[in-house]
C-alpha cells in the first residue's frame, strides 16, 4: 500500500520473531478426540507346549470398550484387515485409529476404504498408546497370569469369560464409572423411575476366578437397613 517492496525472506525473518502458541499436546489430542477414536494392539501369550500365540485387539476409547478380539499364530496383513472388516462391518466407523509402527499391519488401504484416519504412535512410546496397554495389562494381571492356556480354542475361550467380565461387570475409574451400571457394556443407559436402591444377588464365579454379577437384581426399600453383601 505504500509502494515498497518487501522481499519474501524479509517477511520469513520476521515471522520467526513472532510468539506462536504451541501446537497441542499427545493428551490434548486424545482428549479432544475421544469420543471419534480407537486403538489397535497386539500381545503375545505363550502356551503349555510353548507356542506363541498373538491376540488382536480394537479397543473404544470413550467407554473402554472391546470392540474385536481375535487369536492367531501367524499374523498377516490380510489377516489383520479381515480383522477391522468383522470390527466395523455393523457398527458406526471411528474417525482415528491409533497403532504402533510394527510392520504387520499394512492396512492403510483398508482404512482408506472405510475413511478412517491411520494415527501412528512414536517409536518406543508404549504411553501413547496408554489405553490398550492398560487394557492387556489388565487382561494379564486379572486372567491369563492365573492360567495355562494349552491351545488357540483354549485362550480365545478364557478371553471371552474375561471379556464378559469386563464390559458387564468391572467399573472403569478412568472413564468415570463408579459403579457397575457404568461398565463398558452397559452403554449409557440409567434407571428412571426407581427411587429404591438395587440389590444384587450373590455373585457367580466366573472361568477367569472373578466375581460376576447375574442380570436379575432385586430392588430394595432405600428405608430399608439391609444391605447386600459385599
Amino acid at each position: 500500500m505504500l509502494g515498497i517492496v518487501v522481499s519474501e525472506r524479509t517477511v520469513s525473518r520476521v515471522l520467526r520473531t513472532i510468539p506462536r502458541p504451541p501446537s497441542q499436546t499427545w493428551k490434548t489430542f486424545l482428549y479432544n478426540h475421544l469420543s471419534e477414536m480407537v486403538s489397535v494392539d497386539f500381545f503375545t501369550v505363550p502356551t503349555v507346549r510353548l507356542r506363541v500365540l498373538f491376540v488382536f485387539l480394537i479397543l473404544e476409547h470413550r467407554r473402554r470398550q472391546v470392540l474385536h478380539f481375535n487369536v492367531t499364530d501367524h499374523p498377516t496383513s490380510a489377516w489383520v484387515s479381515q480383522q477391522i472388516i468383522e470390527a466395523f462391518g455393523d457398527r458406526a466407523v471411528p474417525r482415528y485409529l491409533i497403532r504402533d509402527r510394527d510392520g504387520v499391519y499394512g492396512i492403510e488401504v483398508r482404512l482408506q476404504a472405510l475413511q478412517i484416519k491411520e494415527v501412528l504412535t512414536a517409536p518406543q512410546s508404549p504411553w501413547q498408546n496408554g489405553y490398550a496397554e492398560r487394557l492387556i495389562g489388565s487382561i494379564r494381571r486379572e486372567c491369563l497370569n492365573h492360567f495355562v492356556i494349552l491351545g488357540p480354542r483354549h485362550l480365545k475361550r478364557t478371553l471371552t469369560a474375561y471379556l464378559s467380565y469386563y464390559h458387564r461387570t468391572r467399573t472403569h475409574f478412568g472413564a468415570g464409572q463408579t459403579m457397575s451400571g457404568g461398565a463398558p457394556g452397559n452403554g449409557d443407559r440409567q434407571d428412571r423411575g426407581n427411587t429404591g436402591t438395587r440389590r444384587s444377588t450373590p455373585p457367580i464365579r466366573t472361568a477367569c476366578g472373578m466375581t460376576q454379577v447375574p442380570d436379575k437384581v432385586l430392588a430394595t426399600d432405600t428405608t430399608s437397613s439391609h444391605r447386600s453383601p459385599s
